[in-house]
């Protein structure tokens, strides 16, 4: 019923900005929990960031906090992380995920609904 469609992965050097987009169709963000991960040759899935799609609050990980911001246009229907003065160790695939059931708006907890990843490099 839902689809995640992921858009705006790029190559860039690192202090610069990107913008990640994550289409929904079939249910509506306003009544979602979505979240941002990123999973690193090597590494385990990080949880980014996540947001409520009915005014609740954001969640950022340490390592983006005050670097990444999560939002989402419920007109659109769409997902966001703004991407600014990044690192070389933001360098992942980066995935957005959403879940509607009631539970805690967070990166810890169970995303049903998954994008299909977009690649981010970050050049030193």
């Amino acid at each position: 019923r839902v689809q995640l469609v992921e858009s705006g992965g790029g190559s860039v050097q690192a202090g610069g900005s990107l913008r990640l987009s994550c289409a929904a169709s079939g249910a509506s963000l306003r009544w979602a929990c979505m979240g941002w991960f990123r999973q690193a040759p090597g590494k385990e899935r990080e949880g980014v960031a996540s947001i409520y799609g009915d005014g609740g609050s954001t969640y950022y990980a340490d390592s983006v906090k005050g670097r990444f911001t999560i939002s989402q246009d419920n007109a659109k229907n769409t997902l966001y992380l703004q991407m600014d003065s990044l690192k070389f160790e933001d360098t992942a695939m980066y995935y957005c995920a959403g879940d509607w059931s009631r539970a805690d708006c967070n990166t810890r907890r169970l995303y049903y609904y998954w994008g299909q990843g977009n690649q981010v490099t970050v050049s030193s």
